[in-house]
């Protein structure tokens, strides 16, 4: 079945030494808000392995039921005089206190990109997850998608990659895409690198996609307590 949902992606920069308590303030204590006002589910807040990318950081996901969802939860946000939720006031002065600001996307799934509860019951979750970040040729983000489908799932699933999802960023010129992958332990993952540079079929799969994807990132990212992947739980 298709998804239809859409995503807040959020990146969000940590104060100090604050990420765990942030992290678990942002999970524990917003998660359940949100879900009850805004049907707005958790899928993920991680911690951005800070040799891998920018530190300290948390990268935050947020399903929410497609485009009328999304303006549902716009209009709760903002509808106050303060442009602020009253009931989140407390909540956004304790968060005050371990993040400095961020930079959020909206996402809008591929047709395959499993929902948060599909993820679950399919068992995805990894020890580490790798979040990448695709810059394509303009126009061409659901073409980049289809290819993956088509020519790299087969390969990233035999080398230990599990697809957590698989979207493009709304609001920008098709240009961009954020694919993130479950891996089991560190020892695969370490496996998998070793692949990106001695597996013929991995090369054949750069190789295919070069011309549409134009540069890509990745990242590790490790799940926070309380994530629904790794605890089999919806906030």
């Amino acid at each position: 079945m298709a998804n239809s949902k859409v995503y807040i992606h959020e990146l969000v920069d940590i104060v100090g030494q604050n990420r765990a308590k942030y992290m678990h303030h942002m999970t524990a204590n917003w998660g359940p808000i949100g879900r009850s006002e805004r049907n707005m589910l958790c899928v993920g807040v991680w911690a951005t392995v800070g040799s891998t990318e920018r530190w300290p950081q948390t990268v935050n996901l947020w399903e929410l039921d497609g485009w009328q969802g999304l303006a549902a939860n716009f209009r709760h946000e903002f509808e106050s005089p303060t442009l602020q939720d009253p009931s989140l006031e407390h909540w956004w002065a304790e968060a005050a206190n371990f993040r400095s600001g961020g930079y959020d996307r909206i996402l809008v799934p591929a047709q395959y990109s499993p929902t948060l509860e599909e993820a679950m019951e399919r068992g995805v979750r990894g020890e580490v997850y790798s979040h990448e970040t695709v810059q394509v040729a303009p126009g061409h983000a659901k073409t980049y998608l289809a290819m993956l489908e088509q020519d790299w799932m087969p390969i990233a699933g035999r080398i230990g990659l599990q697809l957590v999802g698989a979207y493009r960023t709304a609001m920008v010129n098709d240009s961009e895409v954020i694919v993130i992958w479950a891996i089991e332990t560190w020892e695969r993952w370490a496996e998998i690198e070793a692949a990106y540079d001695d597996d013929a079929s991995v090369a054949r799969w750069r190789r295919r996609s070069e011309g549409v994807a134009i540069d890509w990132r990745a990242k590790l990212l490790v799940d926070s307590e309380l994530n629904p992947l790794k605890t089999g739980r919806v906030l």
